[in-house]
Order: structure tokens, then sequence, then C-alpha cells
């Protein structure tokens, strides 16, 4: 990537809409101060010192996208009780529309709640079910996206899966349908369940776990001929257009149907990796939609993952950062 298209990517950020389909959730953070083991178990006595809801999952990518500059639509299901309303209030506040937001008798909204002291992530309670959608839920999340592509435009889709049940076969077929007759570009961050699900999506980014399991095979991290090969299967297996594997400090590796690409992870002092998955495919999936490369998508989203990870917590990529070191790199 050079410099000219950096600033454009940047200057064009705010005509962006994106739709982001998937598992959302409420990441929930208990901070406080550990000062004794508790007499009844081996385990530290939590003093909590502050309570906070954030959006999770799916949400997180769109948090991703508007603090970029772009409008991010959320389409999901939670449950119609006091924590969606949580979950919807959190939204709000943070400027979302939940026109994509659709109630459900049937699930519960997903909360992780994290417990933190001193900078160390202590444990992690998780409140979920996982089935998939009933059928009522189904009809009613997809009539919703619906309505939203006849009535706005949409310059990309993205499918977050956390393998929660919002994203069933039938939702992600019917939506990759609408999106191919109104060519707009689909990108994926997959799960276990639904990995060969996708067909048809223009680009398929799982990390290297979820690439290893998707395909039943083993290779080490640093194996880059095996890993071109599965990502080359991958590719062929789901007629996507690109394929696109996150791995950790090893970086990036892109493949498009002929050629790899490998981008090195930038050095980094590493504090929490939560999120940055989201934070990779919510860049990767504005870029797409400007018509980069694949890998200058990669180039640029594994820089945005990257820096994610040098704060606590769940957090959105910080726009000006972003772009001074993408510009830094183009001028190199």
């Amino acid at each position: 990537m050079n410099s000219n298209q950096v600033n454009e990517f940047f200057n064009q950020l705010s005509s962006k809409t994106i739709l982001v389909v998937g598992d959302v959730m409420i990441d929930a953070y208990l901070w406080g101060k550990v000062e004794r083991i508790s007499p009844e178990a081996p385990v530290p006595v939590v003093h909590v010192q502050k309570k906070e809801n954030r959006l999770g999952g799916a949400a997180n990518v769109a948090l991703n996208i508007n603090a970029l500059g772009a409008k991010a639509i959320m389409c999901s299901v939670v449950g119609d009780g006091a924590k969606g309303d949580i979950f919807r209030k959190t939204a709000k506040e943070l400027g979302f529309s939940t026109e994509g937001i659709i109630d459900s008798t049937e699930r519960m909204t997903t909360v992780k709640t994290r417990v933190i002291s001193g900078g160390h992530h202590i444990v992690r309670i998780d409140d979920e079910i996982t089935w998939p959608l009933s059928a009522t839920d189904e009809r009613n999340l997809l009539d919703c996206i619906e309505q939203i592509l006849k009535r706005q435009k949409v310059d990309a889709i993205v499918f977050e899966d956390y393998d929660k049940g919002v994203l069933t076969p039938r939702v992600i077929q019917t939506v990759i349908g609408w999106a191919r007759e109104h060519a707009i570009p689909v990108t994926v961050d997959p799960k276990l369940k639904n990995f060969s699900n996708y067909q048809h999506c223009t680009l398929f980014k799982p990390n290297l776990k979820e690439l290893k399991e998707g395909l039943k095979r083993e290779f080490k991290a640093t194996d880059d001929e095996a890993i071109v090969s599965a990502l080359r299967d991958l590719q062929e297996t789901l007629h996507a257009n690109y394929v696109m594997v996150t791995r950790s400090e090893h970086g990036v590796t892109t493949f498009d149907g002929s050629d790899s690409v490998t981008h090195a992870a930038h050095q980094r002092e590493i504090v929490d990796v939560s999120g940055a998955g989201d934070t990779v495919i919510a860049v990767a999936t504005i870029a797409l939609s400007a018509n980069w490369s694949v890998s200058d998508i990669a180039c640029i989203s594994n820089l945005a993952g990257g820096l994610v990870c040098e704060k606590v917590g769940v957090v959105p990529v910080e726009l000006e950062r972003l772009k001074q070191e993408a510009l830094q790199i183009a001028n190199q």
C-alpha cells in the first residue's frame, strides 16, 4: 500500500456503511484489587471497585467500524429480558441504531464477565446458550436484514460468528445470496460449527486454530508451506475470492486463488489479545469495500489487530494511531 492509497482510505471512511451479522453479546468487566486469598479455597478474593458493560462479540466488530468513522448496522438476536435491555441501552448510548436487533423470548443475551485486578485477567464467566435460532427467530432476523438492504445502500457485509447460534446455515446462505444479487462483498470471521457453510463469500478469515480445526489437519504455526496448502484447499472448497489466516506472532497469510503473501507481525508489547480478531475483520471489511488488494487488506488489518493488543480488555482500534502507523509503513 502507498501513502495516497492510505490517505484516500481514511478520507472515504465516513461514506461507508457495513452490515454486521452475527452473535452480539455484552462484555461485562469487574475491576478490583486482590489483597488476600480466600479461606474457603485457594483462590484470590477480588474487592470490586468498578463495574462496566461494553458491547462484545459481533457488536465489537461494529464498534471498530464506527471508531474508524464508518457506519455499522448490527443485525442479531438478543433475549427479551433485562440483559437484552442493557445491550440495547448500551448500544444507543454509543450512537448505534438497534433497528437490526431482534428480541427473542426463546434465548438469553450472551454475557461474558471478566474479572480483572492489577491489569491481570483473573477469570471469565460466560452466561449463554448456544443452540441455533428457532424457525421464528430465524425468519424475523432475515426479514429484518432484507428490509435494511432494501432501505439503504450497504457497502459490505461481515459475518461475525461466535458459535452462539445466531448464524444458522439458512441465515448464512440467504444473506450471501442477497449480497451476490446486489454485488455486495461479504467477509467472514468464522468458528467451527459453520466453517464450511460460507460458500461464495468474498473474504474468509479464520485464525490458525480455526483453520486447523475446520480442515481437520495439523501443522506447525511456522510451516508456511502447509499453511498455504491449507488456504488453497479452503479457497477451493468455499469458492471464496480470498482467504486470509491470522497467525498471532507469525503475522498473517493470504491466498487469492493463485498467489500467497505473508505479512510479518509488528513488534508490540502484548497486554491482552481479547477482541483482536474483531478489529482485524472490521478493518479488512472496510478495506475490501474500498477495493483494496487482498495483500494490502492483510497489511492494514494486521496492523490494526496488533494495536488493540496493547490495551487491556476488548477495545476498538484508535483511528489516528492506525492512520499514522499505516502511513509510516506506506512511506518505508
